[in-house]
């Protein structure tokens, strides 16, 4: 799910139209020199480090503390956005799902270690078909009209990805606390994940965003377009697990949108230095591009 926040200015528009786009820029650029100091990657199980991250460590209890604060912020997020009720979570009150234990994290802290905007990155193994991918949950693939079109989008996207050498990933859990909602830390979230696709050997992927909040425009501006089979582009849909209209956007990491792909290649440098917490040996660096050590699945 992709959960921006309803007051976000930079989802709904206005922070470019109040500030002007080039000095949006120039305030974006300011906040990624220093985003080594608000950025964390918690990394996959089944993932091999490349040298490129020069911050890699292996500390389990901290990668189980974020992993944990990241469920129980978007559960906060999620229940008082109306998108959950409270038996979805768990009694501790977190959001959790099958993709938060082999995905990457990207997240933001503040000053007192808190997570205050997060997202998950899902990559595939190369072999993956649509029957790996979450969003074979989707209520379109249970629906007799969109099923086939949208398996066949998502094959066809997938064979796209073999053919050029490229991983395929879904990314999700979006989330931005009310005290983050009026900064750039859902449009930095963003580029961050093109940036760290890049950074891991470059993918096409897809992700779902809600179109209630406008989270769905961020991506658009950024480079995402609708799912398409046969030119036909694979329409929003109502999902009645979050209470929201969604739409499956694609994204190709290579084609970020022109003005904002400096951006995407200055955070993809700074990610070098960024904090990235590991959970076992796997996360030692070697030289090369992150592959998984094992394929990946989807539950």
């Amino acid at each position: 799910m992709q959960c921006f926040g309803r007051k976000d200015p930079i989802t709904h528009g206005s922070f470019d139209a109040t500030i002007g786009f080039k000095p949006m820029l120039k305030l974006l650029e300011r906040n990624i020199a220093t985003i080594e100091q608000r950025l964390v990657l918690v990394a996959p199980p089944a993932v091999v480090m490349p040298r490129a991250f020069q911050r890699a460590r292996v500390a389990p209890d901290e990668h189980r503390r974020l992993v944990r604060e990241v469920q129980r912020m978007r559960g906060s997020v999620y229940l008082e956005d109306g998108a959950v009720q409270r038996h979805q979570l768990s009694p501790e009150g977190l959001h959790q799902t099958p993709e938060d234990e082999r995905s990457w994290h990207l997240l933001f802290t503040n000053d007192r270690r808190q997570v205050t905007a997060c997202a998950w990155f899902l990559q595939h193994d190369v072999q993956a078909s649509f029957e790996d991918l979450r969003v074979r949950h989707s209520p379109l693939a249970r629906g007799e009209e969109w099923r086939s079109k949208l398996w066949y989008a998502v094959e066809s996207e997938l064979a796209r990805a073999r053919a050029e050498g490229l991983s395929y990933a879904e990314v999700g859990g979006w989330a931005v606390t009310k005290e983050s909602r009026c900064t750039s830390e859902g449009l930095l979230l963003a580029l961050a994940a093109y940036s760290l696709s890049r950074k891991l050997g470059g993918a096409l992927g897809m992700t779902t965003a809600t179109v209630r909040h406008s989270s769905s425009v961020i991506l658009r501006r950024l480079g995402g377009a609708p799912l398409q089979a046969k030119r036909e582009d694979i329409p929003p849909y109502h999902d009645p697990k979050y209470g929201c209209t969604m739409e499956i956007l694609r994204f190709d990491s290579r084609q970020p949108n022109r003005k904002y792909a400096p951006l995407v290649e200055l955070l993809q440098r700074k990610l070098s230095g960024v904090p990235i917490v590991g959970s076992n040996a796997s996360c030692a660096p070697f030289e090369g591009s992150a592959q998984p050590v094992s394929p990946f699945y989807a539950a």
